[in-house]
């Protein structure tokens, strides 16, 4: 995912600051079932401090044995790891570890793509046999800009190749500013989420109010900035004021965000949106079905951080698309 690449190179820049070499550790295949997917990564860097997993726990400390070669030798290597017998995911994992080196190009790109949420692609060329290879690496790709992670790599037809188009980081738009929002920017924030905060013009808050948060913007609804709204984007309306929400909503009709959910009990929704309707009779029927509200999942949440977690919970099924139930009650495997 784009946040977890984000915080593997924010914390390159800091170990290159001491004078730390680092290697990447990427899943690249993946035989039979395992915790995470291929296209996870790790980074590790030379004094053995490990940032991200790819797995519960047991792989990393393999990966860490595995990467000191690199290390040394700056080659990238292949390495397996069975987890049939340890595990219990009845999986294979094929793991790529090479020398993490971008350079000052690259990370100048780097941002330049995530601030303007663009998509960027990732190929990783691997082969099943273990041990070191000039042949493998991997390289990223910004629109037809090139970018190798640790050396130039040409096609070849005796290796396999990993490909991961990464999207933009998810990100929630919280509209209000009561305690409940700084709730749900916390724990959107602990999910690697880009949390940006509008407050009413008159309320005496700042970003400093919520930790986590990326932006925060005290407009009037009508000074709203809705550009940056697209695919990867949640939106939550809780500013506790009907007046306010319904003005919200009114600003937000033309946008397609993946989710659109209102605090609030059914009764309040059913008004707002008639009220709605009577402005923007000619509105687009996917704006109206994608409005949740009440927000969230029926966990029996009742504080503002339960609530925040039935919230996150809701926005996660509605863009994976699944239906939401106990796991015990799901027939066949949990990680496909």
């Amino acid at each position: 995912m784009t946040h977890e690449f984000k915080r593997i190179v924010e914390n390159y820049l800091l170990a290159k600051k001491q004078g730390l070499k680092a290697v990447l550790a990427t899943v690249v295949h993946l035989e039979g079932s395992s915790y995470r997917k291929p296209g996870v990564r790790m980074l590790i860097l030379e004094n053995r401090k490990m940032i991200g997993a790819v797995s519960g726990g047991c792989v990393e400390k393999d990966i860490l044995r595995q990467s000191d070669t690199v290390f040394k030798s700056g080659t990238p290597k292949m390495m397996t790891y069975d987890g049939r017998y340890r595990l219990g995911c009845e999986g294979v994992l094929y793991i790529l570890i090479e020398p993490f080196l971008p350079d000052s190009i690259f990370l100048a790109h780097f941002q330049e793509v995530l601030k303007n949420r663009k998509s960027f692609l990732i190929k990783s060329y691997f082969t099943k046999e273990t041990g070191e290879s000039n042949d493998i690496g991997s390289m990223v790709y910004f629109d037809k800009e090139v970018y190798p992670i640790s050396k130039k790599l040409e096609e070849n037809q005796s290796v396999s190749i990993f490909k991961e188009s990464l999207k933009p980081s998810f990100k929630l738009m919280i509209f209000g500013a009561e305690h409940d929002a700084v709730q749900l920017c916390k724990l959107a924030h602990y999910n690697g989420w880009e949390v940006t905060v509008i407050s009413g013009p008159l309320e005496s808050k700042t970003i400093n109010d919520f930790p986590g948060a990326t932006g925060f913007y005290s407009v009037s609804p009508d000074d709203l900035e809705l550009q940056s709204i697209d695919d990867q984007t949640a939106i939550v309306l809780m500013s506790h004021n009907f007046s306010n929400d319904l003005k919200y909503l009114l600003e937000l009709r033309k946008t397609k965000p993946a989710y659109l959910g209102m605090l609030g009990p059914s009764k309040r929704r059913e008004k707002l949106l008639s009220q709605f309707l009577e402005y923007c009779p000619d509105t687009e029927e996917y704006f109206i079905e994608n409005i949740h509200g009440p927000a969230g999942l029926n966990i029996g949440a009742e504080t503002p951080q339960e609530i925040a977690i039935s919230i996150i919970s809701e926005i996660l099924s509605v863009v994976r698309s699944q239906v939401p139930m106990s796991l015990r009650e799901k027939s066949g495997r949990i990680h496909i």
